[in-house]
């Protein structure tokens, strides 16, 4: 029961550390598109 528990955090956090990379990387990529689209059309 112990070690399931465990399993279980481990995913939890994994999840979790992925979900900020992932926010972070599209969050970044929408500004580069959004300076770019600004920079065309100036």
């Amino acid at each position: 029961m112990n070690t399931d528990n465990t399993r279980k955090a481990k995913i939890i956090k994994w999840i979790k550390r992925v979900g900020f990379w992932g926010f972070l990387f599209f969050l970044l990529k929408g500004l580069l598109w959004l300076a770019l689209g600004y920079w065309v059309l100036k």
